[in-house]
């Protein structure tokens, strides 16, 4: 009989029921002691599913003085903070309905009274900036003690609107403005006073523009790197509390716990939220892995980005160069309703993420191979219009043929997926086009390295794929020929900068027919020092 499996909360946001049930917990109370003996006022965007519903349940818990919930964490040894009761209003705009501001205004509505009947206290206001104020008071008036008030995703009736059209772009600033209202009435002095804390969690960032510039006391802590680990897996506690799950999966798969791990730092870390090189894992992916004993692109599967796909089709964004992306510290602190930037949508959603910082410039690129093996799939199945899975299985076999060094077979597959596009997919048919959809199937496999516009001392090298045991070095063409894609190889020295890995290297040659919007030639050779 096999013995009985840690219980993992896959999906569970409650911190009461994690420790009451007995499942697995990450122990962040010492983070959380950290922020709430500092400040009062707190602003947190992480990516969906990244923990931010259960730290929120956890300060809910922690102020409600649930000392026999914290018995065995850190927090529970430290005899200076005090488990008095405090009274905690507590939002969750995953609940409250936001079809409209005025769906939204009655949800609000609604929650507030749902808390004043709990404490027993009644009210009555004109509107729900004074019935919240009225509650502040009087919650601080019949306890004694200061008021804390939690929310969790505060944008989440904004952000849902988005890429709809501009009837559901009104209703997103509709929205924005009655939560502008709303979280006014906590920046006058008179209520400050009767705040233990406030804080919210969200996946964009508003702080400094509009919603948020009633608000001017709130502490954004999203890129302040003694938070950063706030959230999401850090490698030590990833192998410390998840010990048991990894040698299982070592188990299941006939490896070693090494290789385990290298292939779930490869799958599912490389977060990184501050200017420190702090990375960290996403916790939903992880606890599914470990649930299932099976890598699979969970977080992605959660939720399509058709939005962010058509809004980069829309823009005609330059796709190859998502990797290496490299933008200045204004892409995370500023978010415009009317001025949407991809790069900021982006990192805000998780799927671009730090990977240096150098004297100001930031340079992003995907976290992990999870998210870059299903976005850019979501990518290239968006720009081609196609939804069946017979392109995938098509992808999937190319990285196989240019391993066995199959050719043939190999351009044959490129030619009937370039073949299957639709005539009115409305974009440019130039290099660049080619480029992009060339890129986007070698990624899409998730079964090998591809780079973009490499630099090297003479110029950009197209693209580079890369095996463990050999790299193709590939220069594209449009109606020109695969011999001056070859040439420019040659001339500008692209393959010096990998002589010295010891792999076998080849040169590829491929010229487009922009006419056919087929692969028209193609040539490949052995590098010759």
């Amino acid at each position: 009989m096999e013995p009985l499996r840690q219980k993992l909360p896959v999906d569970i946001s409650s911190f009461e029921k994690m420790r009451t049930e007995g499942y697995l917990y990450v122990d962040k109370t010492q983070h959380i002691y950290r922020m709430v003996t500092e400040g009062t006022f707190y602003f947190l965007s992480r990516p969906r599913r990244f923990g931010k519903s259960l730290l929120v349940s956890t300060l809910e818990c922690l102020f409600q003085g649930r000392r026999d919930l914290f018995e065995g964490l850190w927090i529970a040894e430290q005899r200076d903070w005090d488990w008095q009761p405090h009274p905690v209003i507590f939002l969750d705009f995953n609940e409250i309905p936001g079809s409209s501001s005025e769906a939204l205004r009655e949800g609000l509505a609604f929650r507030l009274h749902q808390i004043a009947d709990e404490f027993e206290v009644t009210l009555k206001a004109p509107g729900i900036e004074i019935f919240f104020l009225q509650l502040i008071t009087s919650l601080y008036k019949k306890t004694g003690y200061p008021v804390v008030i939690v929310i969790d995703e505060y944008d989440k009736r904004i952000i849902e609107h988005l890429g709809k059209g501009q009837e559901h772009l009104e209703i997103a600033k509709g929205n924005r403005d009655v939560l502008k209202t709303f979280f006014g009435i906590l920046k006058g002095q008179s209520i400050s006073d009767k705040l233990r804390l406030v804080f919210l969690t969200g996946v964009s960032r508003f702080s400094k523009v509009s919603l948020f510039s009633d608000l001017n006391n709130l502490r954004d802590i999203s890129m302040v790197e003694s938070y950063v680990e706030m959230l999401g897996y850090t490698q030590t506690e990833l192998e410390d509390v998840f010990a048991e799950q990894i040698e299982n999966f070592a188990q299941k798969l006939g490896r070693t716990t090494a290789q385990v791990l290298e292939t779930l730092a490869q799958k599912y870390n490389g977060y990184r939220f501050c200017d420190a090189p702090v990375r960290v894992y996403n916790p939903f992916s992880v606890l599914n892995a470990f649930n299932d004993l099976e890598f699979r692109d969970y977080w992605f599967e959660s939720a399509t980005p058709s939005f962010l796909v058509n809004l980069l089709r829309q823009e005609d964004y330059n796709l190859p160069q998502i990797e290496g992306l490299e933008v200045s510290r204004t892409i995370f602190t500023n978010f415009e309703l009317e001025n949407l930037w991809p790069e900021a949508l982006l990192y805000q959603t998780g799927y671009l993420t730090i990977q240096n910082v150098q004297q100001g410039i930031y340079t992003l690129n995907y976290p992990n191979q999870e998210v870059k093996h299903a976005f850019t799939e979501a990518l290239l199945l968006g720009l081609t219009a196609r939804r069946s899975p017979a392109i995938s299985s098509q992808v999937l076999k190319l990285p196989r043929y240019l391993r066995q060094e199959d050719f043939s077979e190999f351009f044959e597959t490129m030619q009937t997926i370039f073949a299957s596009i639709p005539y009115d997919i409305e974009s440019q048919r130039d290099e660049a086009y080619f480029h992009t959809i060339f890129y986007l199937m070698m990624s899409a496999s998730g079964m090998v390295e591809v780079q973009s516009s490499v630099l090297t001392s003479k110029g950009r090298i197209d693209l580079v794929v890369q095996f463990p045991e050999k790299i193709y070095i590939i220069e594209f063409k449009c109606n020109q020929s695969a011999d001056a894609a070859l040439r420019q190889i040659h001339e500008k020295h692209y393959t010096d900068k990998y002589r010295g890995s010891g792999k076998k290297i080849f040169l590829m040659g491929i010229n487009f027919h922009q006419e056919q919007r087929n692969l028209e030639e193609w040539k490949v050779i052995p590098d010759q020092p």
